[in-house]
């Protein structure tokens, strides 16, 4: 539908507008408030230190399924980090400003490629696990490889009673059709030896679905636009 891409890509633009209105600052999370649908937000991985965020860009996969790439990034400045949540896909539309609950599936679509974040079964090209891509052609539409469930509660490392998804707390997003876990390690990385000398993604932490949900598998938010109703 025309219509509904175009108010796709006018709901994408306003949030870049909003970055621009912010004059680069984008906002540290406050550790008492929800993340909800429709905030653009940033995501870091814990195991590293809290220094490596998610991203994602044009760029795609040289290897495996040849999809769009997404990485972990010591780079906190960049747009392309920044993710929008959506609701599920095959869900209802989650209204901007609604509380993410734990346990609830979602999207998470990058604001500057509109592609979502996806997993499937082909093989990470570092570590062997599952990949993690951009998936889509650009709409923010996709499939169910694209849906996530937010765990608020992973047993052993950390234990949460939380109704909402808070931004002061560690969380892991767990894939809803292969069940693996979003994840990262600052042991794997991708170097000049496994890369290429002009590896344009040199320094970079492969992203993958893992199929345990420990240290690895923790992510925050550090920082975005937030939407309140």
């Amino acid at each position: 539908c025309i219509l509904l891409h175009c108010m796709k890509r006018l709901e994408a633009m306003k949030i870049v507008s909003a970055l621009l209105l912010l004059a680069a600052g984008l906002t540290k999370a406050d550790d008492d408030k929800q993340v909800t649908c429709g905030s653009a937000i940033k995501l870091t991985h814990v195991e590293s230190g809290g220094k490596y965020y998610l991203m994602s860009d044009e760029r795609q996969l040289n290897t495996g399924s040849g999809q769009q790439l997404v990485t972990a990034v010591q780079n906190n400045k960049t747009p392309n980090g920044l993710w929008q949540v959506r609701e599920a896909h095959g869900e209802k539309v989650c209204e901007a400003g609604t509380p993410v609950k734990c346990g609830q599936m979602i999207r998470l679509t990058h604001v500057t490629t509109g592609n979502n974040l996806h997993t499937h079964g082909i093989k990470s090209p570092l570590s062997n696990q599952h990949e993690v891509t951009g998936f889509g052609q650009g709409d923010g539409d996709g499939d169910r490889g694209d849906n996530w469930k937010v765990v608020c509660d992973g047993g052993g490392y950390f234990s949460s009673s939380a109704e909402y998804w808070e931004r002061s707390t560690p969380i892991m997003l767990q894939s809803e059709t292969t069940s693996r876990y979003l994840g990262s390690s600052s042991s794997v990385q991708f170097t000049q030896q496994n890369c290429g000398r002009n590896c344009p993604i040199m320094n970079h932490l492969e992203c993958f679905g893992r199929n345990s949900n420990d240290q690895y598998t923790q992510w925050k938010v550090e920082m975005g636009v937030h939407l309140y109703k």
